[in-house]
């Protein structure tokens, strides 16, 4: 996303892999999951590409994070909703800091934004 907002306009997914390093198969994923969640445009197409829907200052690295990541849990058993395998959240020892290092760490993505790094 950083690439896609330092170069203005329809970026290729050849072009992004290439100066990124990264596998165009991995990019198609990526950018298919920012596509649906909202945050990339694409068109189809010789000059086509991806680009972003709003200025970078107005995204949040959260966003995108979970838009590639899914919810922001640093565990699985940090949110015992999704993780019904765990039965032990009252007598966990470690559910605690799972729990307050995911809130540390969702409230500094929220406070960041995509021009802070783009």
């Amino acid at each position: 996303m950083a690439d896609v907002a330092a170069h203005p306009g329809w970026v290729s997914l050849g072009d992004l892999s290439q100066r990124q390093g990264i596998s165009r198969k991995y990019l198609e994923q990526v950018m298919g999951l920012m596509h649906k969640a909202g945050l990339v445009q694409s068109m189809r197409g010789k000059n086509g590409g991806y680009q972003l829907t709003r200025e970078p200052s107005q995204y949040t690295l959260s966003e995108i994070v979970t838009a590639a990541e899914g919810p922001d849990a640093l565990v699985a058993c940090h949110d015992c909703d999704t993780w019904p395998e765990c039965t032990s959240t009252t007598d966990c020892p470690t559910v605690g800091v799972w729990s307050d290092l995911g809130s540390l760490t969702s409230e500094y993505l929220k406070s960041k934004t995509l021009a802070d790094i783009a």
